[in-house]
Order: C-alpha cells, then structure tokens, then sequence
C-alpha cells in the first residue's frame, strides 16, 4: 500500500523549505504536497481547478498555516471540520500566532493540535520531526479509509 500524503499548507517558502527539509531527516516515505494559501487548499481538498484531476486519496494529515493571503487556516480549517467527507482528516495548525483568540477558534472549530512555530532553526525543524512522526506512523487514522462508502438506502 502506497504511504499516504501529508498536505503542507504554509504561504512562507521559508518555512515550507525547512519543514520539507525535517520530514526527509526523519525518512518518512510519505510525498509531502505544499501549497501556498487556503484556497489552493480547499481547491486540492476538493479537487477543484488545477486539481479537478485528482485521483489520489485525501491526505493522512493536514499542516496549515493560520495567517495566509486568499483564505486563510481558520476558514479551512472552518470548511474541512464541515464537510463529513473532510472532517476526519487530521489538521495540524503551525502558526506564529500567539495570540489566545486564534488558539480558542482554532479548537472551536475542531483543529486535532495547535503548534506555534518555534523561531528558532532547530527548534522548528524538532517539531517537524515530531508532527511527521506521530501523525503519519503513531496515528491511528478513521478507519473510514478502509471501509468503502455505503450508498444511502432507496427513498420509498
């Protein structure tokens, strides 16, 4: 069975190269999808525009980004956690955001962690490491992988 992806959703290429850069440290076979803003996001969830082709199933967990231009994480994280189809799909948030408000909305709206980005180089690439590893060997994802869907019952 083909490892499942990991979306990486960060509109810094500073930080996507240095989470990119920790998730091969750590060897992970999973392919990492980085996209640079929430509605590239919702556009690759939903497998709309650039994505209408795409064959490939819904990724094991989702890194995103809270301050982004377009859309930004709240409002992903708003529509995935909606969307019976999306909402198992673990969203990890990794923000500089200290601020309380956003860390209250983001669990409000059913975020599985909230990370604030270290600012240090080391210390952010240690907590790459830490998130690939758990969410994507530790984690035991919805068995709803597994099971195909079951077609709703005929009206009478």
């Amino acid at each position: 069975m083909k490892p499942k992806r990991i979306l990486l959703v960060d509109d810094s290429a500073r930080d996507i190269e240095l989470a990119l850069d920790a998730l091969q440290q750590v060897r992970l076979a999973n392919e990492v999808v980085t996209l640079r803003d929430g509605a590239e996001a919702l556009d690759y969830l939903y497998r709309r525009g650039e994505f209408a082709g795409r064959s490939d199933a819904d990724p094991a967990v989702i890194l995103l980004d809270l301050k982004m231009p377009r859309v930004n994480g709240l409002e992903v994280l708003r529509q995935i956690k909606a969307d019976p189809k999306l909402r198992p799909i673990p969203v990890v948030m990794m923000t500089s955001s200290r601020e309380d408000q956003d860390l209250v909305d983001s669990y409000a709206l059913g975020v599985n962690a909230y990370v604030v980005k270290p600012l240090g180089f080391h210390e952010f690439i240690d907590a790459i490491k830490v998130l690939g590893a758990f969410w994507v060997v530790l984690n035991e994802p919805s068995p709803r992988d597994s099971n195909p869907p079951v077609a709703p019952a005929p009206a009478p």
